[in-house]
């Protein structure tokens, strides 16, 4: 019996090998440093950064918004119960590494009779004519006597003989059921698979967090550009409605022709038009801010205009290279799925080989309660099986083939992930480049236009200009401060755009190098 034993636990000690192909982490598919040129963002040889979205959005109601919106989104909730449930995944294929113990107790009570036939024989005899002599008992018959006086016999005995009888048994068993010992590592790699996809589910949900971060801080910049577009077109449409009465009335006077008047009642149309829908623009702003946060939003944490909200945007430090990518929640989830597909490919490669399960009981039966546990009673069972698959007509070779086919599928994917992550940061460097050359453009476009309005007016008022310059300076006024406000939100939104890109929170551990090892 020890040496089974002792055979058992070296058949277990063996288990663990694993024939998955040892996993080596992909070169990213990308230069190690960001595009250069008069369009990009110069970066310095530093450090990489630590930073949270506290540090990038300092506003403290953007902040409280954020905040809100980590508690209350629905789709972050979404994220943590699929959380949930592939870490359950991962525990139930996890316990196929180790036996099930079913304990079991069990009672029978049979009761059980047997019933038997007896024949009695009678002899019977005299002297006469033949007379009949008959004896009783029972179902004997009498015998029959021959002669000329009646005979005298006696009946046999005769019958029907039951046996009956019961009995009880008591039985307490812990056994175990066709647990198969992983000598080729099918069950452990299929574990490292629901393992890797385990943490790739949590990296799709730090990629949901990064997006809610950025697509809240978005919502609230773009509330903050509608209400100071909406400014601009109340301011001029206040200005287009005292110029309608001024042309209107040096009409009256003589001084001025009708066309002025309706020239000045197209810019006060405009103004009007424009404000109803910047009215429209910033209640659905609002709706947006509302469905990310999962909550009202209260008025008091929302902006007034976009020139004060963008300068609560704070720039990221320099010093990043692209290897920062590698920590991007989406690049993160992609090699974690890359590492499932590489393990599966472990367990097909293992249903080559023979598959050994075992089954063990042991326990005790006995007639009566009381010496249920007494040595007499004990018994115990190993059953060992193996199965080799002898002949399937190549779907073995072919499920390995399709593991193969998988990993490699996964491994494109994973590329094209820091492609494409390159891609995006390589634009929002492109952006940043220029768009505080661009601002300033069209600051000073905005200042002459203010500049020209000024004395067009007063050139129309003396009589020198048609109304139509002052009408043409109005237009690029107004036209000036759209635009202004516009470049001002892209400039504030590629900030946010850059945070996002780069993988947000995840800079903060520069000693981290990727995913972590799958945990055995």
């Amino acid at each position: 019996m020890f040496r089974r034993i002792a055979a058992l636990c070296t058949s277990v000690a063996l288990a663990g090998c694993s024939l998955a192909p040892t996993y080596i982490r992909p070169a990213p598919p990308v230069p190690t440093s960001w595009p250069v040129g008069d369009a990009y963002v110069r970066q310095s040889e530093a450090a990489l950064p630590s930073v949270t979205y506290r540090d990038i959005f300092r506003d403290s109601r953007l902040q409280a918004l954020i905040a809100q919106a980590l508690v209350n989104n629905r789709d972050l909730r979404i994220a943590v119960a699929n959380i949930e449930a592939t870490r359950a995944q991962y525990r139930i294929q996890r316990g196929d590494l180790f036996p099930q113990l079913n304990a079991t107790g069990a009672y029978s009570y049979r009761e059980s009779s047997r019933g038997g036939v007896n024949t009695g024989i009678n002899t019977g005899g005299g002297v006469g004519n033949g007379g009949t002599g008959t004896g009783t008992g029972g179902t004997g018959t009498g015998g029959t006597g021959a002669g000329t006086n009646p005979g005298a016999g006696t009946g046999g005995t005769g019958g029907t003989t039951v046996i009956s009888g019961s009995n009880s048994t008591f039985q307490a068993q812990l056994g175990i059921t066709a647990f198969e010992i992983d000598l080729f590592g099918r069950v452990r790699s299929l574990t490292g698979a629901a393992l890797s996809r385990y943490f790739a589910q949590e990296a799709a949900a730090r990629a949901t967090r990064l997006t809610l971060t950025g697509d809240v801080a978005s919502a609230w910049l773009s509330y903050a550009a509608d209400k100071s577009l909406l400014t601009v077109a109340e301011q001029t449409a206040v200005a287009a409605r005292a110029s309608v009465r001024l042309t209107d009335a040096r009409r009256r006077g003589g001084v001025s022709p009708r066309t002025d008047v309706r020239q000045a009642e197209q810019i006060l149309a405009t103004a009007e038009a424009d404000l109803a829908e910047q009215r429209t623009l910033l209640a659905q702003d609002v709706n947006a801010l509302q469905l990310l946060v999962g909550a009202p939003v209260d008025p008091a944490l929302l902006p007034a205009g976009i020139e004060q909200a963008a300068q609560t945007i704070g720039e990221l430090p320099a010093g990043i290279d692209s290897g920062v990518l590698l920590r991007r929640p989406d690049v993160v989830q992609a090699e974690y799925s890359l590492r499932a597909f590489n393990a599966e490919i472990g367990a097909a490669r293992a249903a080559l080989f023979p598959r050994i399960s075992l089954t063990g009981l042991v326990g005790f039966a006995s007639t009566a309660l009381r010496t249920l546990f007494s040595g007499d009673s004990f018994n115990w069972a190993v059953a060992p099986n193996a199965s080799y698959p002898i002949f399937r007509a190549g779907a073995g070779r072919a499920g390995v083939d399709y593991s193969v086919a998988q990993r490699d599928a996964a491994l494109a994917s994973y590329e094209q992930t820091i492609q494409s992550a390159f891609r995006e940061v390589s634009d929002a460097l492109a952006r940043r480049g220029t768009i505080t050359e661009q601002l300033a453009a069209n600051q000073r476009f905005y200042v002459a236009a203010q500049d020209t309005l000024n004395l067009t007016n007063a050139r129309y008022r003396g009589g020198i200009d048609t109304y139509l310059t002052s009408l043409d300076a109005q237009r690029q006024l107004y036209s000036a401060q759209r635009t202004l406000v516009q470049t001002q939100l892209v400039r504030a939104t590629n900030l946010v755009t850059l945070y996002r890109t780069l993988g947000g929170d995840s800079l903060l551990d520069a000693t981290d190098q990727g995913p972590r090892p799958a945990a055995r």
